[in-house]
């Protein structure tokens, strides 16, 4: 899957979990074979798209990599403020 796919899959995911979807940002920059995705929501949606315990972050992630496929490139997710 291409990165802009990715990253579509990553603001979608975090948008639903957010009281304030229009807050949220999702910007991807490509280093070497490794895609991020910098995912900024507001202050006080922080917390949701944590979870408790990072359960929830950690689902995406697990989601976003697997969307990614074999393509050879690794892909992290972070959750910036």
């Amino acid at each position: 899957m291409p990165a802009a796919d990715v990253r579509a899959l990553a603001e979608f995911l975090v948008k639903a979990l957010v009281e304030r979807p229009e807050v949220v940002s999702v910007r991807t920059s490509e280093r070497d074979r490794m895609v991020v995705i910098e995912v900024r929501v507001a202050p006080d949606d922080v917390g949701k798209v944590i979870g408790r315990r990072g359960r929830i972050v950690g689902a995406i992630r697990t989601l976003v990599r697997a969307a990614a496929g074999e393509g050879g490139r690794r892909v992290v997710l972070e959750i910036v403020q």
